[in-house]
């Protein structure tokens, strides 16, 4: 304890960074899936090739990339933009595949129906097919989300890394506070974003609640 009231404006900062690590990947990659997946959905011989691919990014280990990529996008090696930019490709490639099932969920239905009461292909991606989509795809953000918390941590080896600095100082100086303080804030905020965001998809999706079966009560 004596430790952490010390450093506590240390702790503070790294949870800062951290989420601020963690979150701008998953915005990012959330703007740059909607449209892909929306393109996919209507030429539909793209969606394959774009979930493969997908898989092959998401498959490329997190510590190389952190690495090479200063050397292709030319930032210094220890500019938070590699982080960013690394756990976006990672959000883009898990956010895909839950975009396009969400967009393809949309009943045939009511997009004729949008169709036919004059709605153009813009307000109707916003205003239907999106809100529709909302719950397939907070499940994908809610995957990504976890998955950054948990990737920023790895940034620490090129000196970047959130709570993941943490870590590396308890190791550092063969001492377990900052392990575990790292890894319990680190749980922790895990926790409370999905928490989050699954109360923004309650938000989001008023309908879904609106229409829950009522159980019957038997006396």
């Amino acid at each position: 304890m004596t430790w952490i009231a010390d450093n506590w404006s240390l702790i503070w900062e790294q949870l800062r960074e951290h989420l601020y690590l963690a979150l701008v990947p998953m915005v990012l990659g959330l703007i740059i899936s909607i449209p892909i997946g929306y393109i996919a959905t209507r030429y539909s011989w793209l969606a394959n090739p774009l979930v493969a691919l997908g898989g092959v990014l998401y498959s490329l280990p997190s510590i190389a990339l952190f690495i090479v990529l200063p050397a292709l996008i030319g930032t210094k090696v220890l500019s938070a933009a590699n982080i960013i930019i690394a756990l976006t490709i990672y959000a883009v490639s898990l956010l895909i595949r839950n975009v396009i099932d969400g967009l393809r969920s949309v009943p045939e239905d009511v997009l004729q129906a949008a169709v036919s009461v004059g709605y153009g292909t813009l307000r109707r991606v916003l205003t239907i097919d999106l809100p529709i989509a909302v719950p397939v795809i907070i499940t994908g953000v809610r995957v990504v989300t976890v998955a950054n918390i948990s990737m920023v941590s790895v940034g620490a080896i090129i000196g970047i890394g959130g709570l993941g600095e943490l870590f590396t100082l308890g190791f550092q100086q063969d001492f377990l506070t900052p392990i575990i303080v790292g890894v319990v804030l680190s749980l922790l905020l895990a926790l409370l974003c999905d928490v989050l965001l699954v109360g923004l998809q309650r938000v989001l999706t008023p309908w879904a609640r609106a229409t829950a079966p009522i159980k019957e009560v038997t006396v």
